[in-house]
């Protein structure tokens, strides 16, 4: 293993909207975490979600929203192109970009959940294929399986995640 400036492993999945490319692999022994670079296109939301694992965020261009909760309740909050956004493990969160420009960031998180990524992603297609039944059964089953919590269209709708597959 040698030190390699800008990484790509070459697989790039799309994860119902969204789109990630994993810089580092989760199962390479020689790393302590998996890195991707993400984009979420303009109008793309990132469901009400929590698991146990430590995430990263760093927004290389465009902006933003990650929901984040308090003793308060839920707030959003805005981040730019050099924002770092942490969410400690168990934290319900969530992502949206209100923007007419596509969100690209840097994503840093544990092995397990690189893993779960890769579970969970189909391969890229133009058009982007429309999420079927299966794949939400099948997104809905790895989640159990990982101990991932996801929210109710109702719990996404009272935070202001209004979505449909």
């Amino acid at each position: 293993m040698s030190t390699k400036k800008n990484p790509t492993s070459g697989l790039i999945l799309d994860v119902f909207g969204p789109v990630v490319e994993f810089l580092t692999m989760p199962e390479d022994e020689h790393n302590d975490f998996c890195v991707m670079k993400g984009e979420l296109p303009p109008g793309g939301v990132i469901p009400l979600h929590s698991h146990g694992d430590t995430e990263g965020f760093i927004v290389i261009s465009g902006e933003i929203e990650a929901l984040r909760q308090d003793t308060q309740g839920y707030e959003w909050i805005k981040a730019k192109t050099g924002d770092y956004i942490h969410i400690p493990g168990n934290s319900q969160h969530a992502w949206r970009n209100v923007s007419s420009k596509p969100a690209v960031l840097h994503i840093i998180v544990t092995n397990k959940m690189g893993q779960f990524f890769q579970e969970i992603g189909r391969p890229v297609s133009n058009p982007p294929k429309p999420v079927t039944p299966d794949d939400l059964s099948h997104f809905e089953a790895v989640s159990v399986r990982y101990n991932y919590w996801n929210a109710t269209p109702e719990e996404n709708a009272a935070v202001g995640i209004n979505f449909s597959f």
